[in-house]
């Protein structure tokens, strides 16, 4: 029973990979229209079954995208299953999800610590004005009580488009939603909102005064603040 399932996994995974060869070799890009289930068939000489079994798979994993009643499209990028993946093992932890939490924070700092540099060295006019309305909308939210999380994401993002790079702007989201995951569930202590604010604003200051190291220092005191708002790990014994 157990060496059948090994070949039939073994086939299917062998089917996966032919329809990503077929992608790749017809230079699909995403968003691309795939060849129908009947094309797939043909071409590569296997059951409707099978075809079916290997695009739900494909889909799982984002390669492929399936429209019911409009067919079957090449995916675009996503890391919709590494934020589940992420917030539920996160809460399976012994600690509740405070440890993964931490480990999350961790990982942003060291992202965004080490390409802030870069921002300051790339960020234009246009791109400064984004981020002061941005930090300008944080100081009346928290003038006003609290600031909203939407806010505070957006200057996040803001802040390091000019780099151009999707994959890390896609990364730094899936850190962000594993972590707003993971702390829906715990109590949030410590910074008011006018702290919040002031360290944002201290980002934009930096990264207009064209200052690196300040830019550095900046992001690093906006972490201590997060990591001073979210409940510290009880250490496993």
């Amino acid at each position: 029973m157990g060496d059948a399932m090994t070949v039939r996994s073994r086939r299917k995974n062998g089917v996966q990979e032919q329809i990503k060869e077929l992608i790749l070799e017809r230079g699909l890009g995403a968003g691309d229209s795939m060849p129908t289930e009947t094309e797939l068939m043909e071409i590569l000489g296997i059951s409707r079954n099978s075809v079916r079994e290997a695009l739900k798979a494909l889909q799982a994993v984002g390669i492929v995208e399936i429209r019911h009643g409009f067919g079957t499209y090449v995916g675009r990028m996503s890391l919709v299953a590494l934020v589940d993946e992420l917030s539920f093992h996160g809460k399976l932890a012994p600690t509740g999800g405070t440890r993964s939490i931490t480990e999350l924070i961790e990982v942003r700092e060291a992202l965004e610590a080490g390409l802030i540099g870069q921002v300051v060295e790339i960020a234009d006019d246009a791109d400064l004005v984004d981020l002061r309305a941005v930090a300008e909308r944080m100081a009346a939210e928290a003038a006003a009580g609290a600031v909203s999380p939407l806010t505070d994401r957006q200057f996040h993002e803001t802040l390091y488009r000019p780099l151009g790079n999707d994959l890390m702007l896609r990364l730094l989201a899936a850190f962000w939603d594993a972590y707003d995951r993971l702390a829906a569930d715990l109590p949030p202590i410590g910074e008011s909102a006018s702290d919040v604010a002031a360290q944002h604003r201290e980002v934009y200051d930096a990264v207009a005064a064209r200052d690196a190291e300040r830019a550095r220092r900046a992001v690093t005191v906006h972490f201590t603040g997060i990591r001073g708002r979210t409940p510290r790990p009880t250490p496993i014994p």
